[in-house]
């Protein structure tokens, strides 16, 4: 029987790695080894039995610390392995009582560890992003995607047999998916249950595999997957299309495809989620006077009448031209257009005559009307 593996060195590890650390690895190594991702290795599943079983021991605090201290042979056959009791119960009983208690309790009676891992699970769901132009986004659109997503075989139907055949009832576990095993503690002899090694908890073995799968029971596939993009979405949220992710095993259904927007900004609005701010500039007689202006808006173009004795900054209101609600998209928002007025910088002389006429100040004199009256 071929030396187990450090369970550290499986995990990708330090030995002071912290628990989050070691959450953070596993789910990693998982999507890296696990044989629905894997149908070309043959050592696939090994490599998963192997990384599960590490991870039960070093992700369970009272096992680890039990690892630590006597490694593979505090789970053989025997309890804690060579060196644990030395003598009887009045000499050197050198042993941690928390680590036996633990790992003995943890076992037994551990929240759900030896629960059956062959029932039905859901698949994985698929994230990935999208970019939308500004309009997609205010009304709404339809997109196609392509998306990598792991389906059932059609030839086995997702069970991993060649056709003709089925799987069976694994000969270990009798279709549990656990193993018990029993070890020699000072409570006695104890049962834990852990992963059945010759299924991988799937309760199943397959004699003749599907040769279009491997025996896998899954195929990765490109597919084009048409979304609706709804009006007024933005940056940041996501669509959900429900049942297109990764299948699921043992009869489990579908993931879900997860698409999370962003928008690219337009060069003549700006949203303030369901508003939109823009500016238009006009000039001082126009601020003076009024006039009919011209407004871009998110419907095009449309014409508005400014009353005499605009301000700078003034603010036009146009109700109902902002973006749609996501909720209830026949509602929208507003558009708040703010007024610049620009100065000129270049009037001629004579305007510059007017407008000191117009805010009561003297006509800037000439200079030979100066020479003039110095002569005289």
């Amino acid at each position: 029987m071929a030396e187990k593996r450090d369970y550290y060195e499986v995990m990708g590890v330090d030995k002071n790695a912290s628990q989050d650390q070691i959450k953070k690895a596993y789910r990693k190594k998982a999507k890296e080894c696990h044989p629905d991702f894997n149908p070309d290795d043959p050592d696939a599943e090994a490599k998963f039995k192997e990384l599960n079983e590490a991870n039960e021991v070093l992700s369970d605090p009272d096992k680890r610390a039990a690892y630590d201290r006597y490694g593979h042979k505090a789970f053989e056959q025997g309890g804690m392995g060579a060196g644990g009791f030395s003598g009887g119960m009045g000499g050197g009983f050198n042993m941690d009582m928390g680590d036996i208690f633990g790992d003995i309790f943890g076992s037994v009676f551990g929240g759900g560890r030896g629960a059956r891992r062959n029932g039905p699970m859901r698949g994985s769901d698929i994230n990935m992003n999208i970019i939308l132009n500004f309009e997609e986004a205010i009304f709404g659109c339809t997109k196609t995607v392509t998306v990598n997503v792991v389906e059932n075989c059609e030839s086995c139907h997702g069970s991993g047999a060649k056709a003709g055949t089925a799987p069976k009832t694994c000969p270990t576990c009798g279709g549990s998916g656990m193993e018990v095993t029993t070890k020699q503690t000072i409570l006695g002899m104890m049962q834990s249950q852990t992963t059945c090694h010759t299924c991988g908890g799937k309760g199943t073995v397959v004699d003749s595999p599907c040769p279009d799968c491997n025996g896998v029971g899954k195929l990765r596939k490109t597919k084009s997957v048409e979304i609706t993009i709804p009006k007024g979405i933005n940056t940041g949220q996501t669509i959900r299309k429900a049942g297109f992710g990764n299948a699921g095993s043992n009869g489990g259904g579908s993931g879900d495809l997860l698409i999370t927007v962003s928008v690219r900004p337009s060069p003549k609005f700006i949203r303030n989620e369901t508003n939109i701010l823009s500016e238009v500039k006009i000039s001082v007689v126009q601020a003076i006077l009024g006039d009919e202006i011209t407004i871009p808006t998110l419907d095009g173009d449309i014409k508005y009448t400014l009353k005499p004795g605009v301000q700078p900054d003034d603010k036009i209101y146009l109700r109902g031209r902002g973006v749609p609600f996501l909720r209830s998209p026949n509602k929208r928002g507003d558009h708040i257009v703010t007024v610049k007025v620009e100065i000129p910088t270049n009037c001629t002389n004579a305007q510059k005559d007017l407008i000191r006429e117009f805010g009561g100040l003297p006509k800037k004199e000439k200079l030979s009307d100066k020479i003039k009256k110095a002569m005289s």
